[in-house]
């Protein structure tokens, strides 16, 4: 069983990961916010024969460039393995990321966004009315929440636009992949910096775990 490195936070938001031609038959082109997940469930399985490459995380913040980084690594890697796989929801892409693994011939997660998935899509879907006014956050984005939403928004610059930005919330939900009572601390200080109540779900890798299972026979 191959044990990989976790990598570095910043790296998978800014960078990604490449992908190392040939490891596998198999290619992972996934979300650089899901590559821990992604590596974890792929080594206690002993799925040596599944590669990964991430794109970076931080594309998130530009759901419109989603489609177009995916379509660029799906035409980058094709020849060197069987089979690809595109380890995104849709994302904010309107439908297009779907579209274009369609016209690829890829397989996708399935599901409008991690949040989702991590849940479990049908779980998540049959929701009640108080998770539309719910703000969520994975492990990943209780690490990188100044990355992701306080600095993009100008937060760290003019706080007083915390009501405008978060006043139609009502509840940060906390999705947690892992138990680690830091990642827990730290969710629950973003809660009280956007002015929310707190509310932890521990889901696992859920959906994800799954549908990998099915990729990886």
């Amino acid at each position: 069983m191959t044990r990989h490195k976790l990598p570095d936070d910043h790296v998978l938001t800014t960078e990604g990961v490449a992908a190392q031609n040939g490891a596998g038959r198999i290619l992972l082109i996934a979300c650089g916010a899901l590559a821990r997940e992604i590596l974890d469930i792929k080594t206690r399985n002993g799925w040596d024969h599944i590669a990964l490459t991430c794109l970076p995380a931080i594309l998130h913040v530009h759901p419109e460039r989603i489609t177009s980084a995916v379509e660029e690594a799906v035409a980058k890697h094709r020849d060197a393995y069987d089979q690809i796989f595109v380890v995104y929801a849709d994302c904010g892409t309107g439908g297009l990321l779907r579209q274009a693994c369609d016209r690829l011939g890829v397989k996708m997660v399935e599901g409008p966004h991690c949040y989702s998935f991590f849940e479990g899509n049908e779980a998540f879907a049959g929701r009640d009315e108080s998770e539309t006014t719910a703000f969520y956050l994975t492990d990943f984005l209780a690490r990188q929440f100044d990355a992701f939403v306080w600095k993009p928004l100008g937060l760290d610059r003019h706080p007083e636009l915390r009501d405008m930005y978060f006043g139609n919330y009502t509840k940060l939900v906390y999705q947690a992949q892992t138990d680690d009572p830091d990642l827990t601390a730290r969710a629950k200080d973003c809660a009280d910096r956007m002015g929310l109540a707190f509310e932890r779900r521990f889901t696992g890798y859920g959906d994800l775990e799954t549908t990998m299972a099915g990729w990886a026979r």
